[in-house]
Formats: C-alpha cells, structure tokens, sequence
C-alpha cells in the first residue's frame, strides 16, 4: 500500500530499539526521511546500519534526551537545519515503571513524568508552529492501555500515560483546523527493548527459565494467546502516519491483543 508520504520528514524518540526503531524503518521503506532520537550513540549508530538495509528514504540518529527541553530543542534545531519542516513526529520514548502506591514517591513520579509528558509536550511545541503554518502534520504519542484503566501495581506508569491520552485528546481538538492529526496508541504486551529487558531480569532472578517463558505467562490474560511484534506496532504507526487516515484524529487505539478491560 503506498501510504502518500514518501519524502516527508520524522522525527522518531527511543527510535533505536524496539516499537521506535520498528516505526523508523516502516516509514524509511515508505520513502520518509527519517531522524531517529535516543540518548546512546552506540545504539542510534546500530540502529541506523539495519535501517538503511531497506531504506528509501534518508535515516539518521541524534542524541537526545527529551526529558532536557534544551536537548530537545537543539535536536529539533539540527533536524530542521538538515531535512527542513517536520511533518511527522513518533514520541516514543519512555520505559515500565510499575510499582505499587507504596512503593510511590515524589521522586519516582516526577522522573516518570518529565521522560513521558514532558518530554512528549517539548518535542511537539518543537514541530506545531511549522505544521500549522504547512497545514499538515502528524503527531503519535505511544501510551499503553493502563492509563485508561490502571491495574494492579501500575504506578506512576498508568499516571503519566493517562496524562498522555488526555494531552492527545486535548490537542486533537485544538489544531484539527490546521490539518493536523494527533493521535495515541495503548501498547500491551509487545516485543519491545522494555520488555526483553524484562524477560532477561526474570530470567536472571529464576522466576523464569527463558525469555520464550516470561512472554508465554504474558500473554495468559490475551485474547490472541501470543505477545505482539514491534513490527506490528510499527505498521500501526505507518498507517496513523499516511494519508490513508486523513480522518483519524483524538483516538486511543488499544493495540494489545484484546487484554484491555476497555474500548
């Protein structure tokens, strides 16, 4: 399917590992350019080498800390420098973070905060002003399904992710006029760099004998009985980005096999 945006230009955060590498390389093939942004040079360097095996168009790799609004804004500043307008922005970056509320503190909450929130709010005030004025854009925050219905030992994760919906559905609202399509996808249980870190830690404290276990008692409560692919979450995230959802704006698609109690 040609998507219509070969020779725009994104900006992917956490793109080097997992559902941000897979998104960056979905939309390369499609012909976009694309900038990837992670704080490790070493993993944006690897990134790139596989990316540019099936690339069309252009892929580079910054580093950037989106937490720090002065590296986001001098990233934004080197990607507008290089590739001109951003017409597409993944705010990807983030990790797990579930605890119980006891286990909850002032310090813990506000790391979550500023990498998620904040760090999704600098980067859009990054790239808005141009997409307005283009009268074109697409922005994709990446949530998970615990910040519509939070579960069990899910903070500050489940706090900061329904902060991130509703700043979705808020901004929706608020530059739909200009042609610019906001929308979040609730991640469940995918193959991402958060989650085999996980699997290696249980596999490493014995709670689990390999990683093929940790993602088999993940997926007991899916309806799909299988965790997701990053490139799944990819596709996902090509699409949103197309021209082919030109009437796609203020969603919180739940992409998690069915798991989410809801809709």
């Amino acid at each position: 399917m040609n998507l219509g945006i070969s020779g725009r230009t994104a900006a992917v955060t956490g793109g080097s590992e997992g559902i941000g590498k897979a998104a960056a390389h979905i939309l390369a093939e499609e012909g976009v350019n694309v900038v990837i942004l992670a704080r490790t040079r070493s993993k944006l360097d690897a990134a790139i080498e596989e990316i540019q095996s099936t690339a069309v168009g252009e892929i580079e790799g910054i580093c950037c800390d989106v937490s720090d609004p002065s590296s986001v804004e001098y990233a934004f500043s080197q990607i507008r420098e290089q590739h001109g307008d951003i017409d597409i922005l993944i705010n990807n970056a983030g990790h797990g973070n579930a605890n119980t509320f006891e286990q909850l503190d002032e310090s813990m909450l506000d790391e979550d905060m500023h990498l998620k929130v904040h760090g999704a709010m600098y980067c859009a005030k990054q790239v808005i002003p141009k997409m307005k004025e283009n009268k074109w854009g697409r922005i994709i925050n990446i949530t998970t399904a615990a910040g519509k219905a939070a579960g069990y030992s899910s903070l500050p994760t489940a706090m900061s992710r329904a902060a991130g919906i509703a700043m979705t559905k808020s901004m929706s609202k608020e530059y739909g006029e200009y042609g610019i399509l906001i929308n979040t996808i609730c991640i469940g249980s995918i193959r991402s760099a958060q989650n085999l870190r996980q699997a290696e830690a249980a596999v490493a404290s014995g709670t689990v004998t390999n990683v093929e276990e940790y993602y088999s008692k993940r997926c007991k409560n899916v309806p799909l009985k299988r965790v997701g692919e990053a490139r799944e979450a990819g596709d996902l995230i090509a699409f949103l980005a197309s021209e082919r959802a030109s009437y796609i704006s203020g969603t919180a698609i739940n992409m998690d096999g069915g798991a989410a109690p809801v809709v």
